[in-house]
């Protein structure tokens, strides 16, 4: 099949769906690979730069459409371009068929096949094609950029002859996959950052990442993510009146505000309103990452950067990734050609619609004349609600005294329990073994008794340097064999050889392995 790649028209939008790079995969995958001229130099990648890489460059868009099988775009398609399409080709691109869906009847009556990256399904298996997730953290890797751009003073704390800087306080709104990268840029850039998601199950992540998860007194609504497909389903009025309430207190306090809250199909919901912005100090800055979809605060204009009369700007950019268009091209581009080899299982060049296929099937949006949206939901649900762990009830000094009191009392006891049924044993073979024999079996009780109680509290991590070390110093038994080497007779010798071999191997691996294992404990 042929696969072609159209140079994007919307305006300002700098992203290319098919790169250099990702154009050899494809190759890889039987594909012949095409462009439009000038798709890529927005994003830095010249017509020169694809054909070294063997790509076919047509000088317009109407010779691209008409030499190849498969379309791929980022935008999705306008009007002029999908008429110009013929029956039976695949277009790939973002196309939010809840959304446009004079455009799904018109691919639907050329007869095109429409696979809508933003449709993909948000399961394990599919997350290599997820372009939403993508873009989604190129944009809140950039929002944090925007913003210290903005802001007039460090993200980072600082003690100087000058005088005491204060880290910058981040609240982020919404902790998706937008919001997880703006918590760790905003994270590693120094400032104190501050998250909230009506999610339960992200707190976790939230900390992991070096940011204060905002708890909301409200036990009534406890979302699960898994229903929705990952996101955020809408919150009961109540909900979000304790949410906005816990906004109001935070606004003074906060710097910069990013907020990421979308959810799919549905305006964006208005968590920071105008009086909040009002409530925050001069120089704060807001970061909306909905303004798209209306965005999440009350003021955000979309496309514009304003400031309020207070003096804190509120940014409504709706082409964050297209900001960075090499690193969102190279992203995109390898979601598309991981499309690809899953419409090209056997890798020869021939397209698969396996619509049986839970990715496939939740992609496509039209098909042989036919409107295949909404799909079924996915037979593997994306997350679920894990319950949240109860943390350890911390102790009074007097309940952990009289808890190491206990723990000592009953060691104790199986320590003396131990020791009268060790005497017993030995007790009853006294009376029936001889001396020589009792002498050993002595020697060798006590060496498996002191063994345990050394090796039993061992952490479990260093089992292995210690049993390695203790083969080297119980191989001690090479002196014996040393002793039978000079006997007369030949038996004796080789077996003597033999243990000589054996544990010298013991000794000196097991002086090796101790030493490379131990060196995995130290920082150097």
């Amino acid at each position: 099949m042929r696969i072609g790649a159209l140079k994007e028209s919307f305006d300002g939008e700098a992203r290319v769906a098919v790169t250099p790079s990702s154009a050899g995969h494809l190759q890889k995958l039987g594909h012949e690979v095409h462009v439009e001229s000038g798709a890529g130099a927005r994003s830095g990648f010249s017509d020169a730069a694809y054909e070294r890489a063997g790509v076919t460059v047509h000088p317009t868009a109407a010779a691209l459409l008409a030499a190849v099988d498969v379309v791929a775009k980022v935008r999705p398609p306008t009007e002029d371009e999908l008429a110009a399409m013929r029956e039976g080709q695949t277009l790939i691109s973002f196309f939010y068929p809840g959304q446009n869906s004079e455009l799904l009847e018109q691919a639907r009556g050329r007869g095109v096949n429409a696979i809508a990256m933003d449709m993909v399904p948000r399961i394990s298996r599919a997350q290599k094609m997820d372009a939403l997730s993508s873009m989604a953290n190129i944009a809140g890797y950039r929002a944090v950029i925007e913003a210290a751009n903005n802001f007039g003073r460090f993200f980072t704390g600082q003690v100087t002859a000058a005088g005491k800087v204060p880290p910058a306080k981040v609240l982020v709104v919404g902790a998706g996959v937008a919001g997880l990268a703006a918590i760790g840029a905003a994270t590693s850039l120094g400032a104190q950052v501050y998250a909230f998601d009506v999610r339960p199950e992200v707190a976790e992540q939230i900390e992991s990442m070096g940011a204060e998860f905002v708890f909301l007194d409200f036990t009534d609504q406890v979302q699960d993510g898994a229903t929705t497909g990952g996101y955020a389903a809408p919150s009961s009025p109540e909900f979000l009146a304790k949410q906005l309430e816990k906004f109001r207190e935070l606004a003074p306090e906060m710097d910069i505000v990013i907020t990421t809250a979308l959810i799919p199909g549905r305006p964006a919901p208005k968590l920071w309103t105008e009086d909040m912005v009002r409530a925050m100090k001069p120089g704060s800055v807001i970061i909306d990452l909905a303004a798209e979809r209306g965005g999440n605060c009350d003021l955000t204009v979309p496309d514009e950067k304003i400031v309020t009369e207070n003096g804190v700007t509120v940014i409504g950019y709706t082409d964050f990734p297209s900001r960075m268009g090499a690193q969102a091209s190279e992203l995109y581009g390898n979601n598309v050609r991981h499309m690809m080899a899953d419409l090209t299982p056997a890798k020869d060049g021939a397209l698969v619609h396996d619509m049986d296929d839970d990715v496939i099937r939740g992609a496509t949006v039209t098909r042989e004349h036919d409107i295949t949206w909404p799909p079924p939901p996915p037979k593997v649900q994306a997350i679920a609600v894990q319950k949240p762990k109860e943390k350890p009830k911390e102790l009074t000094p007097e309940e952990r005294k009289a808890a190491e009191l206990a723990a000592f009392r009953q060691q104790t006891r199986n320590q003396v329990t131990l020791l009268v049924a060790g005497g017993a044993v030995m007790a009853l073979a006294g009376l029936f073994a001889p001396a020589s024999f009792l002498q050993h079996f002595i020697v060798f009780v006590l060496a498996v008794f002191i063994g345990f109680q050394v090796i039993w509290n061992v952490a479990h991590s260093l089992h292995t340097p210690l049993m390695a070390i203790t083969n080297a110093i119980s191989s001690i038994v090479i002196l014996g064999a040393l002793l039978q080497i000079g006997s007369g007779s030949a038996w004796v010798v080789i077996l003597a050889a033999l243990s000589v071999l054996m544990t010298g191997v013991n000794i000196f691996g097991g002086f090796l392995v101790t030493r490379r294992m131990l060196a995995m404990f130290q920082k150097s």
